[in-house]
C-alpha cells in the first residue's frame, strides 16, 4: 500500500509484511522534510493501520541517508505566513504527533542522518527509537523564531528529560547519537548497515506478543508520565480487558503446553 502525499509525489509510503507496517518518509532530495500534505497523509495512514487487525507494529523511517529534516521550511511563507495559518499548521503537526503517540500499535523509529525539528517530534512520539552512529538530533525552533507544539513538547520532555529538552529548544544545538542515548532518547545505536534489519527484528519480537497487553502497557506508561486521573482510568480499563480476553486464555494454555502462544488481539 502506498499513500501519496501528492498525486505527482508519493512522499509517504506504507508497506505491510507479516504484521509489521513500515511508514517511509520518502523525499530523500529534501532530507525527507515533511510537507503540509505529508502531515495530513501521516495521520490518515496511521488511522488506516489502526483498523487493520493484521497489523501489530509500526516502523517509521526515512528514505536514503536521513530520517527527517523536520517540516518543509520552503512552505512556511505560505502555510505559516501569519498567526492564523501558523496555528492551523501547528494543529496539523500536533495531530500527526498524537496519531503516533496514541495509536494502539507499538511504534519504532529507525533513525539515520538528520533528525531535526518536526522529525525529532515524530521520533519522540514513537515508543522505541534506534539510530545509526552518525545520526544528529536538533530542535531549531528558537533559530526560526517559532514555538514548538505544546503536546509535542511533552513527548520531548518524556524522552530526553526536562534539562535536555530545555537545552535542545533554547539553543537549537545539535547532539550526536551517543549523547541522545545517554539522555535516554535512544534505545540502541546500531551499525548503519543493520538499522533496517534491527528495526525489523525488534518489530518481529513485538508482533508475536499479545496486542491487548501491549496496548494496556502503552496506556499505563502514558498514565505514569502524565499523572492524569483520566489516563489512569483508561489504562485500568484496558488492563481489565486483558483478563477477559481469549488471548489471556491462550497465553495460559501455551505456557502449560510449553508452546508458542498464538495471539489474536481479542
Amino acid at each position: 500500500m502506498t499513500v501519496p502525499a501528492h498525486p505527482s509525489e508519493p512522499a509517504l509510503r506504507v508497506s505491510c509484511t507479516e504484521g509489521v507496517a513500515t511508514i517511509l518518509l520518502s523525499r530523500p532530495g529534501k532530507m525527507n522534510a515533511v510537507s503540509q500534505a505529508m502531515w495530513h497523509d501521516l495521520v490518515k495512514a496511521i488511522e488506516e493501520l489502526e483498523t487493520d487487525e493484521t497489523v501489530r507494529v509500526i516502523i517509521l523511517r526515512g528514505a536514503g541517508d536521513n530520517f527527517c529534516a523536520g517540516a518543509d521550511i520552503a512552505e512556511f511563507d505560505t502555510v505559516r505566513r501569519n498567526a492564523e495559518t501558523a496555528r492551523a499548521y501547528e494543529n496539523l503537526n500536533a495531530r500527526a504527533f498524537a496519531a503516533i503517540r496514541n495509536t494502539r500499535l507499538p511504534t519504532i523509529a529507525a533513525i539515520s542522518g538528520v533528525c531535526f525539528g518536526g522529525g525529532f517530534g515524530l521520533a519522540a512520539a514513537c515508543d522505541l527509537r534506534i539510530s545509526t552512529p552518525d545520526a544528529l538530533f536538533a530542535i531549531p525552533a528558537a533559530r526560526l523564531g517559532l514555538a514548538y507544539p505544546v503536546e509535542a513538547m511533552g513527548d520531548i520532555v518524556a524522552t530526553t528529560g526536562a534539562q535536555m529538552a530545555r537545552y535542545l529548544t533554547f539553543t537549537g544545538a545539535r547532539i550526536d547519537a551517543a549523547r541522545a542515548r545517554e539522555c535516554g532518547f535512544l534505545l540502541e545505536i546500531v551499525p548503519t548497515d543493520v538499522l533496517v534489519s534491527r528495526a525489523d527484528e525488534i518489530a518481529a519480537m513485538l508482533a508475536v506478543n499479545a496486542p491487548l497487553s501491549i496496548h494496556a502497557s502503552k496506556a499505563s506508561i502514558a498514565a505514569a508520565l502524565t499523572s492524569r486521573a483520566e489516563d489512569f482510568s483508561r489504562a485500568q480499563g484496558l488492563g481489565d480487558i486483558t483478563f477477559e480476553s481469549a488471548d489471556y486464555a491462550e497465553g495460559r494454555s501455551a505456557f502449560r503446553e510449553r508452546r508458542p502462544a498464538r495471539f489474536k488481539g481479542r
